[in-house]
């Protein structure tokens, strides 16, 4: 079995820390010793506490963006891509929901440098989505008034779920992934052919 290397177990610490308590709450002692490592060793990998969140939040935030630029560029059907996205977004959500936590509510942590950087990735998201939305309104397959107002709410639907989501519940990553891309076009007054 190899041992998993000293900055991903203070990583995955801080995540199970920060979702946990909150980062307010997680004191570096806390994110060293759930790591199995002296209190110290936090300051060999990372120069604080908020480094740490801003490492899992920017890493949370492009991957998701990319995760949704790569479901947006899949197919050339509005329907299909919106489907897709919002498949996609809300299954990461629910397989990383502790991370996922941390990424959404522990923003306001970040120092001001951060959250500019990490709040660049939440616009290109958004446009995302608005740009999926509105493509469908264009092509006469979606019928929506505010692009995007719907856009943030489709988003924030798969956000919110790491409020009540529970890896060892009744629901899987992909059941629900499939519940809220129905919804998501049925929010969008879908058309299928």
């Amino acid at each position: 079995m190899t041992e998993v290397p000293a900055p991903q177990r203070l990583m995955d610490a801080a995540v199970e820390a920060f979702a946990s308590r909150g980062f307010h709450a997680t004191t570096t002692r806390d994110i060293s010793t759930r790591a199995g490592m002296s209190p110290a060793a936090l300051y060999v990998h990372h120069s604080s506490k908020e480094e740490l969140l801003y490492e899992i939040s920017s890493d949370g935030h492009r991957s998701t963006r990319d995760m949704i630029a790569d479901a947006y560029a899949s197919t050339a059907d509005p329907v299909a891509r919106l489907a897709t996205m919002q498949y996609e977004f809300t299954k990461w959500h629910a397989v990383h929901s502790r991370k996922a936590r941390v990424v959404q509510y522990e923003f306001a942590a970040l120092s001001p440098e951060h959250r500019r950087e990490v709040a660049g990735y939440r616009r290109d998201i958004e446009r995302i989505y608005r740009d999926a939305v509105a493509e469908g309104v264009a092509k006469g397959v979606f019928e929506v008034d505010d692009v995007p107002g719907t856009a943030l709410a489709l988003i924030s639907m798969a956000i919110d779920l790491v409020r009540w989501y529970q890896p060892d519940g009744p629901r899987t990553p992909e059941s629900v992934g499939r519940l809220y891309a129905d919804l998501a076009l049925r929010a969008v007054g879908a058309r299928t052919s």
